[in-house]
């Protein structure tokens, strides 16, 4: 079960001062969040320690020497993508989902989340809705008949944001989600918008690590499908709240983190930065088998967190 305690071109000489001057602030701050006190969600959060849920079962973060690479690992190491399973076709009895004009696709794959959201049990649609914190799938999805009740109403696509909405619940995906097929929902109460908190940050740097170490949460977890990594182009990172927005570090960089081998995903944990950005601190260890603290900076966009730099 996954762990839940709560996206390279040398940097120009013009900004080689200011650039030195921010990632010494981001190692004092690594340090601050790896001695202080003052930790948000530290091991709190967990589906593992979900009432109910198997506290026994396998964590998939940490690799070991004496582990079997799975197809999917082998592949990765080989360069080559890991194979995704083909979607089973929409039930015929699944859930009336409003078609979205212009947007075709949207209703069978909220359909399919739909017939699991119906049926299926918390694990099922923690592991289905897999981009989403697993205890956020939980309180979320708590009231399903209020869900499949504004999914049963016409959609719309404004922004590249689909929403269905009944008057007193909303749906919320983001359009180029529908392209894999299958949809998960974010749920929120009529007029209010989707917000995405400390909890998606850590999830998106899960994720993040997941991958690095051959073992992502989904064999569909790919960047070129699912984008972690905050876009270069338009430059929009701006941390420090500067004014002067730049192409975001691990985009230039896509090498920063190094080769690892595992995290500790008990201890991950975040601290709010400026507005829009969050730092997340978390032990990594390389492949020379050393543990230590790296600490990841996020920017919030309208479809979730990005990882734009990472420090040591």
């Amino acid at each position: 079960m996954i762990v839940e305690v709560e996206r390279a071109r040398p940097v120009p000489l013009r900004r080689i001062g200011r650039e030195t001057a921010r990632r010494a602030r981001v190692r004092a701050l690594a340090v601050g969040l790896a001695v202080s006190g003052v930790l948000l969600g530290t091991g709190c959060d967990s589906v593992s320690g979900i009432p109910g849920d198997d506290a026994g079962s396998p964590s998939p973060v940490q690799a070991s020497e004496g582990d079997a690479p799975s197809t999917e690992q082998q592949a990765m190491s080989a360069g080559a993508p890991p194979s995704v399973p083909a979607l089973p076709p929409v039930p015929a009895d699944a859930p009336a989902v409003g078609a979205v004009p212009g947007v075709p696709d949207a209703t069978p794959a909220l359909q399919r989340f739909a017939a699991d959201l119906r049926s299926a049990d918390i694990a099922t649609l923690q592991s289905t809705c897999w981009t989403i914190p697993p205890l956020t799938v939980q309180t979320m999805y708590t009231d399903r008949a209020a869900v499949l009740s504004a999914l049963a109403q016409p959609g719309t696509a404004v922004d590249g944001t689909l929403t269905w909405t009944d008057g007193v619940t909303t749906v919320t995906v983001d359009e180029h989600r529908v392209a894999a097929g299958y949809a998960c929902g974010r749920v929120s109460p009529a007029g209010v918008e989707p917000v995405y908190d400390a909890a998606d940050a850590r999830h998106t740097v899960r994720r993040y690590l997941a991958r690095s170490t051959g073992q992502p949460l989904d064999p569909a977890d790919l960047e070129e499908q699912y984008p972690l990594v905050c876009a270069a182009s338009p430059a929009t990172w701006d941390p420090e709240a500067t004014g002067a927005p730049v192409a975001a570090p691990l985009a230039e960089n896509p090498g920063t983190l190094g080769s690892i081998t595992g995290f500790t995903d008990q201890q991950i944990s975040s601290q709010p930065l400026t507005t829009g950005y969050m730092a997340v601190a978390v032990p990594v260890t390389n492949e020379s088998g050393i543990t230590q603290n790296r600490t990841f900076l996020l920017e919030q966009g309208d479809d979730g967190y990005c990882i734009g730099d990472i420090s040591s």
